[in-house]
């Protein structure tokens, strides 16, 4: 590679994309890399401020950036993944299914702490849609030392930095509890925003039943759904701290593993995760998850329909940024919510 005057480059190779910005209508390769220059093209560039240009003279032990940015995207590629084709030196990866998007965070910041390359994605442990964009890399400058790639590639060690986990389980059992439901004083509202919430993860909810408040008629409901052979059990309402709230213990009765009951999120503190010893999880969910957009539900379900198990540790690390800031129109997952 060498740098010559733009108004010398005709017949030359160019050896990156050359970006133009229009503001308000534009921005893009106007030359791409490997353009053979033309007269016709030199006016083109000086408008753009190209005064001079760097052209094609590859110097040994050097990796253009293009080279390079396939190397990075390999340390981020995985299953259900897309790579874009390198443009202006970038690369990114974007999703080919509904899944759990995830990060190794610990090797991500290994590979960013080395000179000159980098690697941006979204939030790990959260949900994305097919398409959705998962993360862009490339290197600093036009070219780059091979050894100082090469530490990248060491800091990244020998398995991808992102999993696009497909959701796993495909049925839901669902116990509605409260003696307003169940004598039919109210509707029940709770129920239908449960089942949007799981179909979004690809589970429907094959068994439902409607119990009082009962210690043993919600333990019961347990067991018949779980007889039934669901891969997932929701128990609503009954949550909090009331005299006839009895939904915790009730899912103790049943046999269940509790993990947690409590969970640093607003919405959802009074949350309870569970599992059976056939690994099949148990939630009881407060009120808030039927009247708030998102909730500790929102950020729990996902992991769970893609089969992570989740520990106290991981609810304890929904701490910081489990505050959900009630936004008018909310954006979920993409703010700041659960991250």
């Amino acid at each position: 590679m060498k740098l010559i005057a733009t108004k010398d480059a005709v017949g030359h190779v160019l050896c990156h994309d050359m970006t133009q910005i229009i503001p308000g209508k534009y921005k893009d390769a106007r030359f791409r890399k490997g353009h053979v220059v033309t007269a016709e093209d030199i006016p083109v560039l000086l408008r753009m401020g190209k005064e001079n240009l760097y052209v094609w003279e590859m110097t040994p032990g050097m990796v253009h950036e293009n080279d390079a940015a396939e190397r990075m995207c390999a340390l981020c590629r995985n299953e259900h993944m897309t790579a874009s084709a390198v443009k202006e030196g970038k690369i990114e990866l974007t999703a080919d299914i509904d899944g759990l998007f995830r990060v190794d965070s610990q090797r991500l910041r290994a590979v960013n702490s080395q000179d000159e390359v980098m690697i941006a994605t979204r939030h790990g442990n959260t949900p994305v849609r097919r398409g959705d964009k998962l993360c862009g890399t490339r290197v600093i400058p036009l070219v780059i030392p091979e050894e100082q790639l090469r530490r990248a590639e060491e800091a990244a060690g020998g398995a991808p930095l992102l999993e696009l986990l497909p959701y796993q389980l495909k049925t839901a059992g669902v116990i509605t509890t409260g003696s307003e439901v169940a004598k039919g004083l109210i509707q029940d509202a709770f129920t239908p925003v449960v089942e949007r919430k799981l179909a979004a993860c690809g589970i429907a909810m094959t068994e439902h039943r409607v119990v009082g408040d009962g210690v043993e008629a919600i333990a019961d409901a347990i067991a018949q759904v779980r007889a039934a052979g669901v891969d997932l059990i929701l128990c609503t309402g009954g949550m909090s701290v009331d005299p006839d709230d009895n939904t915790p213990g009730a899912v103790k009765r049943s046999g269940a593993r509790i993990v947690t009951y409590g969970a640093p999120v607003l919405p959802g503190a009074m949350f309870l995760l569970g599992y059976f010893d056939d690994g099949t999880p148990i939630m009881g969910l407060p009120g808030c998850v039927m009247y708030a957009s998102t909730t500790v539900f929102d950020l729990v379900l996902p992991r769970v329909a893609a089969g992570v198990p989740v520990t106290r540790a991981d609810i304890a690390e929904m701490g910081e940024g489990g505050l959900c800031l009630g936004c008018g129109t909310c954006t979920y997952p993409n703010c700041g919510f659960g991250k």
